[in-house]
């Protein structure tokens, strides 16, 4: 029988990670990019051509490589496809532990 263990939502910090929460994000961030392409049926060379990117680098951050690209780089990427780009700031938390990064995809 195989057992099933619950996962925390951040498959890096399952693998123990240190950057775990970075390359959750980051993960988003390519799923989106990959999304809007292929919403536009756009082949890789021209996505590539108009986020500024070589059409391998694309290629490997759509397949989950992105170590190398900044999220900088990737926000960059969805403002290029017309996507609008926010960062938010919020409060400081009430805890001592560190703040905290999420994605979040308005509809």
């Amino acid at each position: 029988m195989i057992g099933f263990e619950e996962c925390t939502g951040n498959i890096y910090a399952e693998l123990g990670r240190k950057d775990a929460a970075e390359m959750l994000v980051k993960a988003k961030l390519a799923t989106k990019i990959g999304e809007t392409i292929r919403a536009r049926k756009w082949k890789q060379q021209q996505a590539s051509d108009v986020l500024g990117l070589t059409q391998p680098r694309l290629s490997k951050m759509l397949r989950g490589q992105f170590r190398g690209i900044s999220e900088a780089k990737m926000l960059d990427c969805l403002a290029r496809l017309g996507r609008d780009v926010r960062i938010v700031v919020g409060p400081a938390r009430r805890s001592a532990h560190a703040g905290h990064v999420a994605v979040v995809f308005a509809v």
